[in-house]
């Protein structure tokens, strides 16, 4: 069976070309950077630690791949990326192995779905993974959910996968495109 993070990546790919500039909202240690980086050259990806940008960065290196690196939240791409977007991917929740204090938030995440929802292209898609079996997690997934059911359908088409007999809190993956 597919996994979630594989199947992110296969809407991703199916979108993506060289030219097109793609977003990682949460670099992380730079898995979905370098995934990426191999279907486009102009890949921006942001981070609030300086531990996911140093993972990134040697990642990335060892991959003899580059991207634009920003330690800053999501919530300020504007500052950084110009022009049309054609794909961003979310990784919501923390940092694995880091301090579990640092996460995510509705917050900033809602702002940076918004802005780049203005600047995505028609067929363009948003990946966003839904880990929530934190502190703070369970608002951000409620928040996120709230927001995609309430997406204008003559705009956007959104799809939810998830496990069904998974306990705990598996994750959830959500797939928007612009129509």
């Amino acid at each position: 069976m597919i996994k979630q993070m594989e199947l992110a990546h296969r809407f991703l790919s199916e979108i993506i070309t060289a030219e097109d500039t793609v977003v990682d909202t949460t670099m992380g240690n730079g898995y979905d950077t370098l995934f990426l980086t191999e279907l486009s050259n102009h890949v921006f990806a942001f981070d609030v630690q300086e531990a996911a940008l140093e993972a990134t960065q040697k990642r990335l290196k060892a991959a003899g791949k580059t991207a634009t690196l920003i330690l800053d939240g999501h919530e300020n791409l504007d500052n950084y990326v110009n022009g049309p977007i054609t794909a961003a991917i979310f990784n919501l929740g923390y940092l694995p192995q880091t301090d579990k204090s640092v996460i995510t938030h509705s917050q900033t995440t809602l702002t940076a779905l918004s802005k780049i929802m203005e600047r995505l292209v028609k067929g363009g898609r948003i990946s966003i993974m839904i880990y929530y079996g934190h502190n703070g997690g369970a608002q951000e997934k409620n928040a996120i959910l709230q927001w995609a059911t309430e997406l204008q359908q003559r705009d956007w088409e959104v799809m939810i996968y998830q496990p069904l007999n998974q306990i705990h809190t598996p994750p959830i993956l959500i797939i928007i495109e612009k129509r």
